[in-house]
């Protein structure tokens, strides 16, 4: 039977072989497959559990929890520094995939059973919201810019946050602003969907 993300698998142009066996192994698991975000998302009782994804120099299989697992191979890697509880095993050609194989559902499986234990890293509260020199600028300078974003709940304050921080390059970081300063002067969130339509 056809699902959603079977587009997904056949668009693809880099490590589509890698992906489509990551696939099959997945699929003996006790998931269900669905396309979010542009990938494949593999979830149990509706609940998000692992990911998959081509990059450039990698494909990856996440786990939206695994900081909880026990990873005895030593597999898991951070996302990132903004990243708090996703993991991801990170591989670059077949044969790394061949020889890890047989140890993926066993990651799976304990990464379903997080899920069943409702492990989760609860968000700090407290933490003090450090805003990109960027952002900070903009605010200062344009009154009615602080209005608008002093609007926004501390939450889509951080994301508007995370996205000029995350990005490496000056230019980047310059793009990313003039992207969000139309979205935050309209109240709109930086993951807010069809609010424009």
């Amino acid at each position: 039977m056809k699902t959603n993300a079977d587009s997904f698998f056949e668009g693809l142009e880099s490590w589509k072989e890698e992906l489509e066996r990551l696939r099959r192994i997945i699929l003996t698991c006790p998931v269900e497959e669905e396309l979010k975000w542009g990938s494949p998302l593999y979830t149990f009782d509706n609940k998000n559990i692992i990911g998959i994804r081509g990059f450039k120099q990698h494909f990856a299989l996440w786990f939206n929890n695994g900081v909880f697992l026990k990873d005895p191979h030593k597999l898991l890697v951070s996302a990132g520094d903004q990243t708090k509880s996703l993991r991801q095993i990170r591989l670059t050609s077949m044969d790394g995939l061949k020889a890890i194989e047989a140890i993926i559902p066993d990651y799976i499986r304990e990464a379903i059973e997080v899920e069943k234990a409702g492990l989760k890293i609860k968000p700090d509260r407290h933490a003090q919201l450090i805003l990109p020199m960027e952002l900070q600028t903009h605010l200062d300078n344009d009154k009615l810019l602080a209005m608008a974003f002093e609007a926004f709940t501390p939450g889509k304050k951080k994301e508007f946050a995370n996205y000029i921080a995350e990005a490496k390059q000056p230019a980047t970081r310059l793009k990313r602003m003039e992207k969000i300063i139309p979205m935050i002067l309209k109240g709109i969130g930086l993951n807010d969907r069809y609010r424009n339509c």
